[in-house]
């Protein structure tokens, strides 16, 4: 499984689009329809995101895997998580399915980060709520790219670019799974 991790605004959902377009192999799963599930059943919580709600970090991996195990596919994850715990949450609970998780940041420059998601066509209800967010993840970016296991500065990268960087590196992860199964 591929994570594509990082702020809004950086290409996430298109560059999943883009690989996924390139090889059936691959699906994409987004987490945030766990959301809408949990956020709708929890309405009476109080919580301002639906990743605060502990269920949503729980049943995300859940989901993951039965999808996984359901089409045979792997996936590509698009969810911005921008809480570090709520990351080691997800990444575990995805290991403890057994599956082996890549963390692909997407980054870009904050002005280039700012035009996107006011140009978004889209999602443009949302630019407020995004740009609201995009000084938390100014602030998270450092672990972020710490617990990476890929750092994409998408800023004057074209998504299918990027989407190639990234089947390169998913292409080796897969050689250095094999490798680490054999020994």
């Amino acid at each position: 499984m591929v994570w594509l991790n990082g702020p809004f605004g950086a290409g996430k959902t298109t560059v999943a689009e883009q690989i996924v377009a390139e090889n059936p192999l691959w699906r994409i799963f987004d987490p945030e329809m766990v959301g809408f599930l949990v956020r709708s059943q929890f309405q009476d919580f109080g919580f301002a995101d639906f990743q605060q709600l502990r269920s949503w970090r729980r049943l995300t991996p859940i989901v993951a895997d039965e999808i996984a195990r359901e089409t045979g596919q792997h996936l590509v994850i698009t969810q911005t998580v921008l809480d570090q715990q709520y990351w080691r949450e997800l990444v575990t609970g995805i290991g403890e399915h057994g599956h082996t998780l890549h963390h692909v940041l997407l980054d870009a420059q904050p002005e280039i980060l700012r035009q996107r998601i006011c140009d978004d066509e889209v999602l443009h209800r949302a630019a407020g709520w995004r740009l609201e967010h995009l000084s938390i993840f100014l602030e998270a970016r450092t672990w972020m790219a710490h617990e990476a296991d890929l750092v994409v500065d998408t800023s004057a990268t074209s998504p299918r670019r990027t989407a190639l960087v990234i089947a390169d590196a998913i292409r080796g992860w897969v050689e250095q799974d094999k490798a680490e199964q054999k020994s």
